[in-house]
């Protein structure tokens, strides 16, 4: 499969599956917890609590790892694991635009003092269980 075929279909998932699994190291062990994410050029986004666990986990150690897509229906699903370094970006103009009402529950709005956005670069992203189909790997280094 072509790079750019690869990336098509990455990005079909990543359009159509906004909740995922996030991966950090916490006191030297795997911790995942259920995140929403947006992206742009697969550059994936999220909004967090600067005051969370994940915050702190992400400034020792910047890496992660995430699954999007699955949907539980069994071998041959299709979705993607993500490999990216995490960065806090504190754009208001992207603060904006990602903000819901869904995200009332955690946060007064968007200039909510606590509210961060975690950006986080593909360093590796796999496209898996694709009818069962070997993995196909977009590699960004």
């Amino acid at each position: 499969m072509s790079q750019e075929n690869l990336k098509l279909q990455i990005k079909q998932i990543l359009d159509s599956s906004s909740v995922g699994t996030m991966a950090t190291v916490k006191k030297q062990m795997p911790h995942s917890r259920y995140m929403t994410f947006s992206h742009e050029n697969l550059t994936l986004y999220t909004p967090t609590n600067k005051e969370t666990d994940k915050a702190e986990d992400i400034e020792i150690n910047p890496y992660t790892h995430i699954i999007l897509g699955y949907e539980g229906e069994g071998v041959g699903d299709k979705y993607v694991e993500y490999e990216g370094k995490v960065s806090f970006n504190e754009s208001q103009e992207l603060k904006n635009q990602l903000w819901n009402d869904r995200m009332k529950i955690y946060f007064d709005g968007p200039n909510d003092p606590n509210l961060t956005i975690l950006e986080i670069k593909p360093l590796h992203i796999r496209l898996m269980n694709k009818k069962g189909e070997s993995p196909q790997e977009l590699n960004f280094n």
